[in-house]
């Protein structure tokens, strides 16, 4: 499963129920299963002066650019 070793973001099942299956319970639409943005991101860490690359959500490429790299890789204990 392919999943952010940062915010542990993974894929969710959701419900594709529209207005008129709510209403009249009618011709139910399914579930459909939702993935998390993931890209893959290579990261130079000038602490241990080493290039990483993982396959990140955007929240966490987010929590990367506000709080920098080695703080939050240390923090989900991939350094």
């Amino acid at each position: 499963m392919k999943c952010c070793p940062i915010t542990k973001k993974g894929s969710i099942v959701g419900g594709g129920y529209s207005n008129r299956t709510r209403a009249t319970k009618f011709n139910p639409t399914g579930k459909k299963r939702k993935y998390p943005n993931l890209q893959k991101k290579t990261l130079f860490v000038p602490e241990i002066n080493k290039k990483i690359t993982l396959t990140l959500s955007t929240r966490a490429i987010k929590t990367i650019n506000k709080k920098g790299a080695y703080s939050v890789l240390k923090s989900a204990g991939l350094i």
